[in-house]
């Protein structure tokens, strides 16, 4: 199987080498592809100096959407594979892709993070949504076979959140397939992206509605979706009010964020829905893509 390796990445350089070493290591064959920037750690310096790098795409503005569109549009052979910067692919990782490429137009896997008391990973997540089942996929470790992404027009822009979680529903609403295979692994060190990132509580709710209302419509079954989703998260950090983990003032703060966002992705999910009445929903995908490449240095001719 011919295969293209996308890897996005910002200021990470010491981890994105850790990245392509293991790519290079265990998918010898793959053409390369990085998308960076705008960084300012070195790293343009470091791949420029690598010889298993087939593509660098330099950006101005990057998104984690716009640099992973950016990364399929360079990307040459029919399977694409998109890999998290600080992620390494393992020795059975070539493998499942190609078998769960052999049944499923998109597979994924788990991410497993070494802890000193053991391994955490990841398990299958599947939900069911107006008669629609969708499965998620790791958005740092997923492939893809060509065609749902040129017909589904990539991932939708908007979003600097939850863009995985909208092209999975997409894909879903075609009756494209995604395999799950624990075999397809990779790997995280400890401490390797920092740890957890803070809650954005706003992007958070505006993307969870943007890409509910985008995909279903304001159905009664998406609004109660939505209030049981805030209304768990409410329930939680007052929990820790009560328990003097948090401030009153940032438990308002944030219920303010929330219902604004929602409110806010509600409404731009209802226009995107009508800027793309076509089953793809993508009114901000590749083909009207305002995140253009600033310079890109291409090694395969």
């Amino acid at each position: 199987m011919d295969i293209s390796v996308v890897v996005p990445t910002l200021n990470a350089r010491d981890e994105l080498a850790g990245s392509l070493d293991a790519i290079a290591e265990f998918v010898p064959d793959a053409e390369v592809i990085v998308v960076n920037g705008p960084s300012a750690d070195g790293t343009t310096g470091m791949v420029r100096d690598r010889d298993d790098v087939d593509v660098l795409v330099e950006m101005a503005d990057r998104t984690i959407n716009a640099a992973r569109n950016a990364g399929i549009n360079h990307a040459s052979r029919d399977t694409i594979a998109l890999v998290n910067h600080t992620l390494s692919v393992t020795e059975t990782w070539y493998d499942a892709v190609v078998e769960g490429l052999s049944e499923a137009a998109a597979v994924t896997g788990p991410t497993h993070t070494q802890l000193a008391a053991g391994i955490e990973t990841e398990e299958k997540e599947s939900r069911e949504i107006k008669g629609r089942s969708v499965t998620y996929f790791n958005e740092g470790n997923v492939a893809f076979r060509r065609e749902p992404l040129d017909e589904l027009d990539g991932f939708d822009e908007y979003l600097d959140i939850g863009g995985a979680r909208d092209f999975a529903h997409r894909l879903a609403g075609r009756d494209y397939g995604v395999s799950w295979d624990d075999e397809m692994s990779v790997r995280r060190d400890v401490g390797t992206d920092g740890g957890e990132p803070e809650t954005d509580w706003g992007w958070k709710y505006r993307s969870l509605a943007y890409r509910l209302v985008k995909n279903y419509g304001l159905r009664p079954t998406i609004a109660r979706r939505l209030v049981g989703h805030a209304g768990s998260d409410a329930v939680a950090e007052l929990r820790a009010v009560l328990g003097g983990e948090a401030r009153p003032s940032e438990w308002l703060g944030t219920g303010r964020d929330v219902v604004v966002n929602l409110a806010g992705g509600t409404k731009d999910g209802l226009i995107n829905r009508r800027l793309d009445r076509t089953p793809r929903r993508n009114p901000n995908g590749r083909s009207s893509s305002t995140n253009r490449p600033v310079t890109v240095y291409d090694w395969r001719s």
